[in-house]
């Protein structure tokens, strides 16, 4: 897990995070290495946190229980946030205009997380109002977010993670906003995709001698398997701007992975990684993917190269457990060394095992060497 302490100001609007476990690079180093952790959707609809509630509180901590260690190793974790931090003072509901209690933050950055993305399709629910509170939140929690934005400054901001000497900077967009707009003097505080405004943007962070641009785009058809031809100029269209690695979301269903080559480098791309936890229950949306991926650093020509460790697909089982009615994210490999909970009934251990084969099916595509996880049958 990565902890991101400290934030130095710099001329022309520039932010350097300092990672806490930096190392100095002595003479003799030939290579810098930085871990990064994905995972798709993270919603909340009203069951979730009607399931989560305690008396006047709510303890999302549960949900998250089986796959903390696989979130907390990377030096640096990043989900995508589908909901809006309103507040009590809001009525709490899910789909289709969210409001999720504070608590949620709370078991995310107990998960692991260190970085939410917040451009995406229901980042307007509450208006400016859920928007600016939202990104204030994560910020209190000791999160950092990406692309939304409390006033004009915080947007032209370049803001840089260095690890372990990678300099890393994310950046994200979303296709819109469902139908919900802020007024024209304020449309810079959310991100959408626009191929010139995404091009300038990694123009000016490159200028910033950055090693590694992550982009996180939300985008796609929901439900769909495969990405649509606006995904893929979308993709080819970064690539040549300049991204290393590309991350989607919002089809709520795990898509491929792809090495794709331009001029000089192979760029890691991640159609979409589907639900990591809602309560979308049908085939395809009740599971995610945990994706693993390693970037390193050549010393000596400063290259940058980027590597697939390993991606543990995920089910959300919903339902009864030993403690009471509950969400809870199952690893894959958790079953390897594990036994098998007694709330898990046939039709679900099934509907599971059903949900590995399909995320590993569709991961596999491209020839993907299998790593660690395995599918047990029953």
């Amino acid at each position: 897990m990565i902890f991101l302490y400290k934030y130095i100001l710099f001329p022309l609007f520039f932010i350097s995070i300092i990672h806490s476990k930096s190392y100095n690079i002595t003479k003799g180093d030939s290579a810098a290495t930085a871990s990064f952790t994905f995972v798709g959707d993270l919603m909340c609809h009203s069951l979730q946190f009607n399931y989560a509630r305690e008396d006047s509180t709510y303890n999302f901590n549960p949900t998250f229980s089986l796959v903390k260690e696989y979130l907390s190793k990377s030096d640096l974790t990043i989900g995508n946030l589908e909901t809006v931090l309103g507040g009590d003072s809001i009525r709490f509901r899910g789909y289709p205009l969210f409001n999720t209690p504070d608590e949620y933050l709370s078991a995310l950055k107990n998960a692991g997380f260190d970085m939410l993305i917040t451009a995406n399709n229901h980042a307007l629910d509450l208006g400016q109002y859920g928007l600016e509170r939202t990104i204030k939140k994560i910020r209190e929690y000791g999160l950092f977010n990406s692309g939304t934005f409390l006033n004009e400054k915080d947007r032209d901001l370049i803001k840089i993670i260095n690890i372990n000497g990678i300099k890393v900077s994310v950046l994200s967009y979303t296709f819109g906003t469902n139908g919900n707009y802020l007024s024209k003097e304020n449309d810079y505080m959310i991100n959408k995709i626009d191929f010139d405004t995404i091009k300038e943007d990694i123009y000016l962070t490159r200028k910033k001698s950055v090693d590694l641009i992550i982009l996180y785009l939300h985008f796609g058809d929901e439900y769909s398997r495969t990405p649509n031809k606006f995904q893929k100029q979308v993709v080819d269209s970064c690539i040549k701007y300049g991204a290393n690695i590309i991350i989607g979301s919002h089809p709520h269903v795990v898509q491929n992975i792809k090495n794709i080559h331009s001029d000089s480098q192979k760029v890691f791309v991640a159609y979409s990684l589907g639900n990591f936890v809602s309560n979308q229950r049908w085939r395809y949306s009740n599971g995610g993917v945990i994706l693993k991926l390693k970037s390193e650093k050549n010393l000596n020509t400063g290259i940058i190269s980027t590597s697939l460790v390993d991606f543990v697909p995920t089910y959300v089982f919903r339902g009864k457990t030993k403690n009471k009615n509950e969400f809870v994210i199952v690893p894959n490999e958790y079953y390897l060394t594990s036994p098998i909970y007694q709330f898990f009934n046939d039709s679900t251990y099934n509907e599971m095992v059903e949900s590995f084969i399909d995320t590993r099916t569709v991961l596999s595509e491209d020839n993907y060497k299998e790593k660690s996880t395995k599918i047990l049958s029953k």
